[in-house]
């Protein structure tokens, strides 16, 4: 067993007590939300002290602390004068935001450290994205992606900030709740769509995906341990999305629900992985529901690099969700998957710290963004970002 130990400068190095605190109480409140919005979940002791972090060894260790540390350096050295992260506008500020949860994930925060200074031109840049509805995006593609993955960094970001940057955050979380739940409750143009989110359509109806979906609840939880308000309703609303897109034919989460739409009647890494850490927002990780789609993750291993079976499933992003997943499910669901991922990942990454751009579909986002992800998959086991706890 390691005591998880944050990288020197990191975390709470510098930090004074009231950020001290603010941090701890995002641990604490993580746990108080899984009680609150648990619905007929039973978890027995023996499951719950299951930690997976316990389970690695010092080498697999020592291997996640070489790479994550490699592959921060990377994209700390491809920041921009404005303080993104490189990536096309239509990235924007989607990876910026995944590339700051990389360095959370780390432990390292704003204002503090060594990327101290980094963090802020970054956040600044995602804070400065916001518009006047609340969403927050550059106008590029898919915003209502972009929008949730930044308001979800912002909640991770939010405890371990103080002074101006706080403030602008928390008016920052406000607002983009208040977006999140108009999109929510927008008319469906199928009623089993309910509770989901999906693209930006100024005009035309309105649907839902696994993917968005799950994006959104995430935000609705961190934004929950943070100290927002975010009602009941909401997350059984999304519940009720996620639960509903589970097939049991498949045995996983599928992308959308209308099967006429045959292209997108799919399961793939990122929807039944997204499907688990739902139901973990829940507090339900452990039923029937995600246990059999954690055996579908299993049937579906990350051992030919940058190769998927599906058309549609893209390499990184799908590690990057299954990663999560498993470390939530934890026992053998992580004994089966993480050591071999864990070899297959550390052997792709490149001399840079960098690893290549997805090989079909978004490799015109560059490797700043899989290099985010990636970091992001390995760190389950340091346990620092409240987001994904146990």
């Amino acid at each position: 067993m390691r005591t998880v130990q944050s990288p020197p400068n990191a975390c709470f190095s510098g930090m004074s007590p009231f950020l001290r605190l603010s941090v701890t109480s995002l641990f604490l409140s993580t746990a108080l939300f899984c009680l609150i919005f648990t619905s007929g979940s039973t978890v027995s002791a023996a499951e719950g002290s299951d930690n997976p972090s316990d389970r690695l060894t010092p080498a697999q260790w020592q291997k996640i602390d070489t790479a994550v540390d490699r592959g921060l350096k990377y994209i700390a050295a491809n920041q921009q004068a404005d303080g993104s992260f490189m990536a096309p506008r239509s990235g924007q500020p989607g990876i910026t935001s995944i590339a700051i949860m990389a360095f959370l994930s780390r432990g390292y925060t704003p204002q503090h450290g060594p990327y101290g200074k980094q963090l802020d031109k970054a956040i600044s840049f995602v804070l400065a994205s916001q518009q006047s509805s609340g969403i927050i995006s550059t106008g590029g593609s898919r915003p209502n992606y972009h929008h949730a993955i930044s308001s979800l960094m912002l909640g991770e970001a939010y405890g371990q900030t103080s002074g101006p940057m706080s403030d602008r955050i928390k008016t920052a979380i406000e607002k983009a709740l208040a977006y999140s739940r108009m999109r929510q409750t927008l008319p469906k143009r199928n009623a089993q769509d309910k509770g989901g989110w999906r693209y930006h359509r100024p005009y035309g109806p309105n649907d839902s995906d696994l993917t968005a979906s799950a994006w959104n609840l995430m935000f609705y939880r961190s934004a929950k341990n943070a100290g927002f308000d975010v009602p009941q309703e909401y997350v059984e609303d999304a519940m009720g999305y996620i639960k509903r897109s589970f097939d049991p034919e498949i045995g996983g989460f599928v992308y959308t629900l209308n099967k006429s739409w045959t292209e997108e009647y799919y399961a793939s890494g990122a929807t039944v992985a997204g499907g688990i850490v739902s139901l973990a927002m829940a507090g339900e990780h452990n039923t029937p529901m995600a246990r059999e789609a954690g055996a579908w993750i299993l049937k579906h291993p990350f051992t030919s690099y940058n190769r998927r079976q599906h058309p549609d499933d893209r390499y990184h992003y799908s590690a990057y969700y299954c990663s999560q997943a498993m470390f939530l499910l934890g026992g053998d669901y992580w004994d089966n998957f993480f050591p071999e991922y864990l070899e297959v990942i550390t052997s792709h990454q490149r001399s840079t710290g960098a690893w290549d751009r997805e090989a079909r579909h978004e490799s015109n986002m560059g490797d700043v963004y899989t290099t985010s992800l990636m970091v992001l998959s390995l760190t389950p086991p340091y346990q620092m970002l409240p987001i994904y706890q146990r």
